[in-house]
């Protein structure tokens, strides 16, 4: 089933990175968990072909945005068109159609365990397609090689180090040849050189392919060198975009602040509490609770 809306009227652009061309389009998003407001009138554009950054400080709700995009949660408020389809309104069929042309690439690769690096790799052509088994190891071992791992089919998870279990991971992403990727903090956790591997695939793997990228990340140095686009959140929106020579010279003390790294700025270094002295000789407990 095509999950490609009817044509639908052209949404206001969203400021920042130019194009016309997007593939996501997300305008007035809204979304709380609890009594904490997440996305508070959300408008973000992800250009097709592009790498595009999403960054922000801890707690902007970076990795929910993903879980949003692909259908996992619901907005309380707002649109999100995936190349035109409404995601907040599509079926369950509709939303794994959706997901078939989506690769995502997590935290932590998220490999399975118990079985060796080329089943890994197969596991989702087993599950989605009926291909003989001779093209699933073409595919396979042409993913690997994209990688640089092929070498490595055999080995199990245990064996690999946190570098190589990335790449294999991303190798995983991209054997149902997705049109979007998305990059879950993928720089987490990796040496150098692990970490300049993943930046060279991710910028390579996009041109090559005909992908599009989107990377969640805070690494402010490593993404700037392969994004076209990046978008800066902060309270609940978009607080800039642009490429990351425009965000790094951003009159905004919010932008300047995240992109320099200083400690201390519009985002506290104090989480929000009761008055210093007050609490320490109040006796008191914040919930309420004598201190004893």
């Amino acid at each position: 089933m095509d999950v490609a809306g009817p044509d639908m009227p052209r949404a206001p652009a969203a400021p920042g990175c130019p194009g016309d061309d997007n593939i996501i389009v997300i305008r007035g998003l809204a979304y709380s968990r609890g009594q904490t407001a997440i996305f508070d009138g959300l408008d973000l554009d992800i250009r097709r072909g592009s790498v595009t950054a999403i960054m922000g400080p801890s707690g902007t709700g970076k990795t929910t945005l993903l879980r949003l995009v692909t259908g996992q949660e619901l907005p309380q408020r707002g649109s999100i068109l995936f190349d035109g389809a409404e995601v907040t309104r599509l079926r369950r069929r509709q939303l794994f159609q959706m997901r078939k042309r989506v690769g995502m690439l997590f935290q932590n690769g998220a490999l399975l365990t118990d079985i060796d690096v080329y089943e890994n790799v197969a596991f989702p052509l087993r599950e989605h397609t009926r291909l003989p088994e001779r093209l699933i190891r073409h595919i396979v071992l042409t993913k690997l090689h994209a990688v640089g791992l092929r070498g490595a089919w055999q080995m199990m998870p245990s064996e690999l180090s946190g570098g190589m279990a990335r790449r294999v991971a991303l190798a995983r992403a991209i054997v149902m040849d997705p049109e979007i990727i998305y990059y879950d903090e993928p720089f987490v956790g990796l040496d150098p050189i692990s970490k300049g591997v993943i930046l060279r695939l991710i910028r390579r793997l996009n041109d090559a392919l005909g992908l599009t990228s989107v990377v969640v990340t805070h690494d402010v140095d490593e993404v700037s060198t392969i994004a076209d686009c990046t978008h800066l959140l902060a309270e609940g929106k978009v607080a800039a975009s642009g490429t990351p020579a425009q965000l790094r010279n951003h009159p905004s003390e919010t932008v300047t602040q995240f992109m320099t790294g200083m400690a201390d700025g519009p985002v506290p270094f104090h989480y929000p509490a009761p008055d210093y002295v007050e609490q320490l000789l109040g006796g008191v407990r914040p919930t309420g609770g004598l201190m004893r």
